[in-house]
């Protein structure tokens, strides 16, 4: 089974047009919206692994010009 996930995105001012951009064309990622609210942008991310989603954030979605802070809400299945 794959494990899925969004990160809540806070960005920099005047980078979410860039930051929309790059994260839609990186590895694992599924969707990018910018939302309003207290977060800026959550993208939803799908990998092997929750394991490799968490390196994938930390590695690539934290080091992106303008990201400031990200959470990651694991998504969990109820389904049997």
């Amino acid at each position: 089974m794959r494990a899925t996930a969004y990160v809540l995105i806070n960005l920099a001012t005047g980078v979410a047009e860039e930051v929309y951009s790059t994260l839609g064309k990186m590895e694992y990622v599924q969707q990018v919206n910018a939302i309003s609210g207290p977060y800026d942008m959550i993208a939803l991310v799908d990998g092997p692994t929750f394991n490799d989603l968490a390196k994938f954030v930390l590695d690539k979605i934290q080091k992106l010009p303008g990201v400031q802070k990200t959470i990651t809400c694991n998504v969990i299945f109820l389904e049997n």
